[in-house]
């Protein structure tokens, strides 16, 4: 009776694990089919805008692109999706899409996810005046140090264009397969425009309305002209993978010290946070900022980015100091959930170090972007801060990056200790360093 007892106890495992493995057989050969299926809806949804009512919600392009409501878990990601996970056939509403196909999808959408980050990175820049020379540096240096491909809309004075178009064109052809550029008129709304061109710098107020010229522009990373790039454009580029689905551009702080900060001790107008916003590195999503209805001070109604400019400005336009930054800081005043703010090492200016070293993240990783302005490349205000644009202005392209730039920008470097920047001036290179050594 017992060994009667153990045949049969046996005989009934194996026939419960034959099951469970043709169950499972079964369960692969309908993900394969479900898959497909779902491949059409899920790319479908993909491009919803932050205004759709779905779950799947755009970040940027690509599967790495898509994340859920902020106010919803990402379950698929929390979970540990397997056959016998009891999650695996709950509504799609749960997961946005069934979390048992969403797995499976993600574990196979690494060709699109190569092809993200296979992408060109769009860098604009505005050139007025006696910028040419300091516009070329900049964009060498956005080519020195990044591995993809980059995209450059220069908007410059008509009699800057030739310059531009020949010195760029001068560059090594090896160089030059790295990037494309093309060049812009500069342009302002008609009835409006020697309003907009005489706003605070010549030209500044271009980046305003840049989303509305370059309208087949999904994202766009706007500089000013003194900006010099210590790490690979598409380093900042990928940020954008991180905005919640409302945000739209991202900045940095004006200061980090409330104590130095101009905006909260001088301003006579709205602005961002506690210390303002800084306009002279600003990444965008243009898309979302074109559809965009903005809250504001002037009307009960929500308006639109071209119907809010030259409202703001006529209101505003006998207290600001600081031309289109101001008007920045006052519509994100008003509509903090669409900024992203980044750490001050992507837009490193003097007031980071002119009174001691306040920018806690470059202490950390280092300088990633350094701003130069007040015009210190070109004056001996900040030693340090020049010597890292003469360092760039000098090197040769197809020279050795540690020993013709990094060799002789520490040895310019070390002059420069009497003063603060200076003192922090190994900030400059950490990251440096490795950009060249990565390119190298």
């Amino acid at each position: 009776m017992r060994c009667f007892l153990h045949a049969f106890l046996l005989s009934a495992v194996f026939t419960f694990c034959s099951l469970l493995y043709v169950f499972s057989k079964l369960v692969s050969t309908f993900e394969d089919g479900e898959v497909k299926e779902w491949g059409v809806s899920w790319q479908g949804n993909r491009h919803r805008s932050s205004h759709d009512t779905g779950h799947l919600l755009r970040k940027g392009p690509g599967p790495s692109g898509l994340r859920y409501r902020k106010d919803e878990p990402d379950r698929c990601k929390s979970l540990s999706v397997s056959y016998w996970n009891p999650y695996w056939r709950l509504p799609a509403d749960v997961c946005g899409v069934n979390c048992f196909v969403e797995s499976s999808f993600r574990e196979r959408s690494g060709s699109e996810v190569k092809k993200l980050n296979d992408e060109t990175s769009h860098l604009a820049v505005v050139a007025c005046g006696p910028r040419l020379e300091e516009t070329l540096i900049m964009v060498k240096s956005a080519v020195l140090f990044s591995k993809k491909p980059l995209h450059i809309y220069i908007f410059a004075e008509d009699d800057l264009h030739d310059s531009f178009k020949t010195a760029l064109d001068s560059w090594p052809a090896t160089v030059r397969t790295k990037f494309k550029f093309k060049i812009h008129a500069i342009t302002y709304p008609e009835e409006n425009a020697s309003e907009w061109k005489k706003l605070f710098k010549p030209c500044a107020s271009q980046r305003l309305f840049l989303p509305l010229i370059l309208k087949e522009v999904d994202s766009l990373l706007y500089v000013d002209t003194d900006i010099l790039f210590l790490r690979p454009v598409e380093d900042i580029w990928a940020l954008l993978s991180q905005f919640t689905p409302d945000q739209l551009a991202a900045m940095a702080p004006e200061h980090e010290e409330p104590r130095i900060g101009w905006y909260n001790r001088f301003a006579r107008h709205p602005y961002y946070g506690i210390t303002g916003i800084n306009s002279g590195v600003m990444l965008m999503n243009m898309t979302r900022l074109r559809e965009k209805f903005f809250k504001n001070d002037m009307t009960t109604a929500v308006l639109k980015w071209e119907e809010i400019l030259m409202p703001l400005l006529q209101k505003y336009k006998l207290n600001i100091t600081w031309g289109d930054q101001d008007l920045l800081n006052i519509i994100f005043h008003h509509n903090p959930e669409s900024l992203y703010v980044f750490p001050c090492q992507w837009n490193y200016r003097p007031d980071h170090c002119m009174y001691g070293s306040n920018c806690h993240q470059a202490e950390e990783e280092g300088v990633f972007i350094l701003h130069g302005n007040r015009g210190v490349y070109h004056n001996d205000k900040q030693p340090a801060f020049r010597a890292v644009y003469e360092a760039i202005q000098k090197y040769n392209f197809g020279e050795d990056l540690e020993t013709a730039l990094l060799d002789s920008l520490e040895a310019s470097l070390q002059t420069t200790t009497d003063t603060y920047c200076g003192r922090s001036s190994h900030l400059f290179t950490k990251r440096l360093k490795q950009s060249a050594i990565s390119v190298q």
